[in-house]
């Protein structure tokens, strides 16, 4: 068994205009004054990483991991959740989703797709500059304006939209490869990927690619009433990244799961700051350390009551307390009596 490393944090939702939370310097420097050992860095924010260069420049990643280091953090991963839902779209979502990519591409699906796939490459090449084994992003969809089989769906739209979906991941897949980094995808609401069905249909149609791997967050799987202990059994082999974020479904005679077009706060599903919603996060950790999972608790603010500041120190103590450094030994090798090939023979009664 291997003790999990952290805690960690996910600096998307901090980072800002205002210090200490405008430079990578002073963002990390408060992280490690939080109690974070490690910060997962979201690559598209200019204000903290230049992934342009550290795609292209080691000696640019020597230079901010080791003013992390100094500062008291490591880099635990890079993300490319916002590039990364760039590689499929569905063109209902191109508006919203164009905010996403680079002025110059903006209203250019296919211009778009291309500076997203390229983004997602780079990534994985800093990834490997930094030393880094594992990435994390969203697959994008294609399919999820018709997660809800009405009207019927047509014969063969999903299986259409799950094969061209591999196809566009199927080189970013390869590369992957040859950086020897693990590409983790989030699964999400929202995404094609969303579920570990899902899943199994992208895994099936990359020729079950050992580079295509999961980042398990149980407030998705808690807000669309999976259970999320069984994943971890499920998917032991693939998950490869971990995010803390609570959540919690509290349905009522008015809305459930879809949640009835409310705000955050008053949607029957809602996010917490971890430990304040219903994910069992002492089984989780327990499974995870007794399924060898090496990799970092990185915790995700995300919470529709809570300050942001607030449930980032708090989230530091509770990953901390909810760690377990694993065992060496047996509880009960006080009481062995040693033996060899020959005792448990006479033992089993072989030589009678």
């Amino acid at each position: 068994m291997k003790t999990i490393k952290g805690p960690g944090l996910f600096l998307a939702q901090f980072a800002g205009d205002a210090a200490p939370f405008n430079s990578w310097d002073a963002i990390t420097k408060w992280a490690a004054e939080c109690g974070y050992l490690g910060v997962q860095v979201p690559s598209w924010d200019a204000r903290l990483f230049d992934l342009a260069k550290a795609a292209t420049s080691k000696d640019y990643c020597d230079e901010i991991a080791g003013v992390a280091r100094a500062n008291g953090v490591e880099i635990t991963e890079l993300s490319t959740h916002l590039q990364g839902q760039l590689v499929a779209v569905h063109p209902a979502y191109d508006e919203m989703f164009d905010g996403f990519a680079a002025p110059e591409v903006r209203g250019n699906p296919k211009a778009r797709r291309a500076w997203a796939v390229d983004q997602v490459k780079a990534a994985l090449t800093a990834s490997r500059n930094l030393g880094l084994n594992a990435h994390v992003t969203f697959s994008g969809a294609l399919a999820w304006p018709f997660v809800y089989p009405w009207p019927q769906r047509p014969a063969g739209l999903i299986e259409q939209a799950f094969d061209e979906l591999a196809a566009r991941w199927r080189p970013i897949l390869d590369h992957a490869d040859a950086m020897g980094v693990d590409l983790c995808y989030e699964i999400h609401p929202g995404e094609d990927l969303h579920d570990g069905a899902s899943f199994e249909m992208f895994l099936e149609r990359v020729g079950g690619h050992a580079r295509a791997n999961m980042l398990y967050d149980p407030s998705h799987y808690v807000l669309q009433g999976l259970d999320y202990l069984a994943n971890l059994d499920i998917y032991r082999d693939r998950i490869r990244m971990f995010h803390v974020k609570d959540a919690e479904l509290n349905p009522d005679g008015r809305q459930g799961v879809y949640g009835g077009y409310q705000s955050w706060v008053n949607r029957a599903g809602r996010f917490r700051s971890v430990g304040d919603g219903q994910v069992d996060f002492g089984s989780i950790f327990a499974k995870l350390a007794a399924n060898d999972f090496d990799g970092w608790a990185v915790v995700e603010w995300e919470c529709c009551l809570k300050h942001p500041e607030d449930g980032a120190r708090e989230g530091a103590a509770y990953v901390r307390d909810c760690i377990i450094r694993v065992t060496d030994k047996a509880f009960d090798d006080f009481a062995g009596a040693g033996a060899d090939e020959a005792a448990n023979r006479r033992i089993l009664g072989l030589d009678r």
